[in-house]
């Protein structure tokens, strides 16, 4: 066809469409983005429990207290994050807006880490809980494939769309929280002992400073699932009023449910030293990777039988939602990743039909399953806490940033409780929460050493790989985000 072609009328003339960009859905409500976010801050406590009082032992109770209120911190960050910059990527996201493309990758990747752990984690467990009914399943390697087939029943789910895995999430939250309030006024009326609580402390012998240090640190495990909701403010209606009330309605329930159920479980195997001269308890000695049913086992005769049940069949479905949720975060962290090119788009496509980051899901679900088939709950949770504490310093340290470089910016949800230094309002709560994280990401360092070693080598290959793509892509590896002014 000629260049100076005229077309008349009734020609038929090829005219290229532009593509739409695909996005994902705000279908998310209060309900929805709160069931994510106690899937896995609600979760934990079944597999948490035991992990902490292995090591704080009888101080078990005032450190997830403690681990509480940085948890109260870190949640306040995300809600002024998340309502300021409602998209994907969690802290990741924060950190591109106030750094550059080097300090959000790192944010984002040790984040993934989690993600990918947080579904391994739950999966693993929840094969382990649901050996009360298949007695088989409690003994390696039958629960790591109990737990990978739940991974896969999952991205099954997840494929089909987030309103599909939300709707899931939505209705076995109501039957946890209901249960473990159940749990906590059975233990308040017949086994929370203060006396034994006060006795199971011996300073400076049981648990040692290093116990007590490494118990800190792994405690972080128990209060995951606000950066999950932050991953989602893209899938949010109303972010600037569902997130903050999300995230503070999980911490009232959970620092109120963790506090009595560790005073319970205590309160029910006492520290004690064993033929060794070790102190101990027996939570950790028979109960490590299923510490509630330890609590269930303990109650009277009479209601031991249906509680048993009633806990076993609780921990699987909170467990379930947990794996969901970890899955949902790590398939929205890398759309967001992929925005940012900060990941090949191959992973970070959204489905046409599903509209969900469908090559996310699968790739990172099979990462999880791996995991899992080596049977080790503590590995678990020692390279889950490596990743956490770094993520949560990036995004108090964003936060913070981005009050001194963007004090104008539309900020919907504003941490209150803030000291003024030459003009700028600097949040006290991001202060304290990103000094506090990072001295526990140092104690982690120092005091888990197989978190350690595999933590700086997923940094290392993610780095390695992130250069190479950039350098494929011919950007700078750092440079510095275009902030368009409105």
């Amino acid at each position: 066809m000629s260049e100076n072609y005229n077309p008349k009328p009734g020609d038929r003339v090829f005219r290229p469409q532009r593509t739409k960009k695909l996005r994902l859905r705000r279908v998310l409500g209060v309900a929805g983005l709160f069931s994510v976010a106690y899937g896995n801050v609600g979760s934990s406590i079944y597999y948490g429990l035991g992990v902490v009082a292995m090591s704080a032992l009888g101080l078990t109770p005032p450190v997830l207290m403690i681990s509480g209120i940085l948890f109260l911190f870190t949640a306040l960050t995300y809600a002024e994050g998340a309502t300021m910059l409602p998209e994907a990527g969690g802290s990741g996201a924060f950190a591109f807006r106030a750094f550059n493309h080097w300090v959000s990758f790192i944010a984002s990747w040790v984040l993934m880490l989690d993600y990918i752990v947080t579904m391994a984690i739950s999966a693993f467990t929840a094969a382990n809980y649901l050996g009360y009914f298949f007695p088989a399943i409690r003994h390696w390697p039958n629960n790591s494939i109990a737990g990978i087939a739940v991974i896969v029943l999952l991205t099954v789910v997840n494929i089909r769309g987030v309103q599909s895995s939300s709707r899931l999430n939505i209705s076995l939250v109501i039957v946890d929280i209901l249960t473990q309030v159940t749990i906590v006024v059975l233990g308040v009326l017949m086994i929370i002992n203060i006396p034994q609580l006060i006795h199971n402390i011996h300073w400076g012998v049981a648990p040692t400073l290093q116990q007590l240090l490494f118990g800190i640190s792994i405690s972080m495990i128990a209060y995951t699932g606000i950066e999950t909701v932050a991953n989602l403010g893209s899938e949010a209606r109303s972010p600037e009023k569902s997130i903050p009330r999300s995230v503070i309605l999980v911490f009232i329930m959970v620092i109120l449910l963790y506090s009595l159920l560790s005073m319970t479980a205590l309160s029910a195997y006492p520290v004690y030293q064993d033929v060794h001269g070790v102190w101990v308890t027996d939570l950790t000695q028979r109960f490590l990777q299923d510490p509630i049913m330890g609590i269930a086992n303990v109650l009277p005769l009479s209601i031991r039988p249906v509680l048993s049940f009633w806990v076993a069949f609780l921990a699987v479905t909170i467990l379930i939602i947990a794996t969901n949720a970890g899955m949902l975060g790590a398939s929205r962290l890398a759309y967001s990743m992929g925005q940012r090119q900060q990941l090949p788009s191959i992973i970070s496509k959204v489905s046409k039909r599903a509209r969900v980051p469908l090559n996310a899901i699968m790739i990172f679900s099979i990462i999880a399953a791996v995991l899992i088939s080596f049977g080790h709950i503590t590995l678990l949770a020692d390279l889950y806490a490596f990743g956490a504490v770094l993520a949560y310093t990036a995004a108090h340290a964003s936060i913070i940033a981005l009050r001194i470089k963007e004090p104008n910016l539309h900020r919907p949800f504003k941490i209150p409780l803030n000291i003024h230094i030459k003009g700028k309002e600097i949040p006290v709560t991001a202060i304290i929460g990103g000094l506090a994280t990072f001295l526990t990401w140092f104690i982690v360092v120092y005091t888990h050493p197989i978190g350690r070693i595999v933590g700086f080598v997923w940094l290392a290959v993610g780095l390695i790989l992130y250069t190479i793509y950039r350098s494929f892509l011919k950007k700078s590896s750092t440079e510095w985000p275009v902030i368009r002014k409105k």
